[in-house]
C-alpha cells in the first residue's frame, strides 16, 4: 500500500482458492494484562475493518470470549488502557448461572470481552494490495550485505534457523500444541450462521461438521507449531549489524489478531521510518 514492490515466499503450498480462507481461523480479543497489547490491539481492530472495506471480503465476526481463570488476567480495572476494553465480569455463581457446565474454583470469576471473535485468514487481501505470493519456495539462505531493498524475516518456527545465516540467534523457544476437532452430532449446529453457543472453540468452518474444541483425545488433532519468547512478548525489530533486515519473530501464540498492526510497524522498519508505535 507504500507503493513498495512486494514479495512474499512461503515454504508451504496454501490452501486452494476454492476453500475460500487460506489459513485457519482464529480468536480476536482485547483482554490483555500489558497496556501496550491493549493499545495495538485498538489500532489492529480499526486497521481489520479497513482491510474488510477495502477488500469486500468478511475478515472479522464478533463472539463472546470467555471465561479465563486467571486472577492477573481477568482484573478489567488497574490500568487507564483497559477502559478500551469493553468486558463483563461475572462473579462463580453469575457464570455458573450464565454457563451452567463450568465451574470455577473459589477467588476466580470469568471477564467476557464482548468485542471477541473470529478472524477469517485470507491472501487475497495482501493480493489486492498489489503483493505478490510464491508459495512452495522455501529459503535456503541469506546473504546479508548485497541485497536492495529490505527483507523482513517472518517465519515462525523457522526464524532461528534462517538468522543462523545473519550471525544472529534470538531466545526462541519452538512448542508443539495439539489442535483438536470435535465432530457435530447434527451437521451444521455449530456453523458460523449458528454460532450462538457459550462455548471456547470456533465455528465449524475450517473443516465442514468440525469445531475446534478442546484438546481431547477423541477429537481430530491438527498440530500447531508455537514459537515463544521468555516473557512471552514480540520481536519487532531490525537486525543489529544488518539494518535492512526486519525481525518478526516470536508471537508465542497469539500474533495473529495482531497482524494489521504489526505490518504496519514492519513496513514502516523497511522503509527506514521511525514506528508510529514505541516498540
Amino acid at each position: 500500500k507504500n507503493k513498495q514492490k512486494t514479495l512474499l515466499l512461503e515454504q508451504f503450498f496454501f490452501r486452494p482458492l476454492q476453500r475460500e480462507r487460506s489459513w485457519p481461523d482464529q480468536l480476536i480479543r482485547k483482554t490483555y494484562e500489558e497496556d501496550f497489547f491493549i493499545q495495538m490491539m485498538q489500532e489492529s481492530y480499526e486497521l481489520w475493518a479497513q482491510l474488510e472495506r477495502e477488500a469486500g471480503v468478511e475478515l472479522y465476526r464478533p463472539v463472546d470470549y470467555g471465561p479465563r481463570e486467571r486472577r492477573g488476567f481477568l482484573t478489567p480495572k488497574g490500568h487507564d488502557a483497559k477502559a478500551q476494553v469493553p468486558t463483563v465480569f461475572l462473579e462463580k455463581q453469575e457464570l455458573s448461572h450464565h454457563i451452567p457446565n463450568v465451574t470455577l474454583t473459589d477467588g476466580n470469576g470469568a471477564l467476557i470481552d464482548t468485542h471477541a471473535g473470529v478472524l477469517y485468514a485470507d491472501r487475497r487481501v495482501f493480493q489486492s494490495s498489489g503483493g505478490v505470493i510464491k508459495d512452495g519456495e522455501k529459503v535456503i539462505d541469506i546473504t546479508p550485505g548485497v541485497a536492495r531493498g529490505s527483507m523482513v524475516i517472518n517465519a515462525g518456527p523457522w526464524a532461528n534457523t534462517l538468522l543462523t545465516h545473519t550471525g544472529l540467534q534470538l531466545p526462541l523457544k519452538v512448542v508443539k500444541i495439539n489442535v483438536c476437532y470435535w465432530k457435530e452430532k447434527i451437521p451444521g449446529t455449530y456453523s458460523v450462521s449458528q454460532w450462538e453457543y457459550d462455548i471456547y472453540g470456533l465455528p465449524s468452518n475450517e473443516y465442514p461438521g468440525l469445531i475446534k474444541v478442546s484438546n481431547r483425545r477423541d477429537t481430530k488433532p491438527d498440530d500447531c507449531m508455537y514459537t515463544v519468547t521468555p516473557d512471552h512478548n514480540f520481536v519487532l525489530d531490525s537486525h543489529p549489524i544488518y539494518g535492512n533486515i526486519i525481525i518478526s519473530a516470536g508471537f508465542s501464540g497469539h500474533g495473529f489478531k495482531f497482524d494489521p498492526i504489526i505490518g504496519k510497524l514492519l513496513s514502516q522498519l523497511a522503509m527506514g521510518q521511525a514506528p508510529s508505535d514505541d516498540l
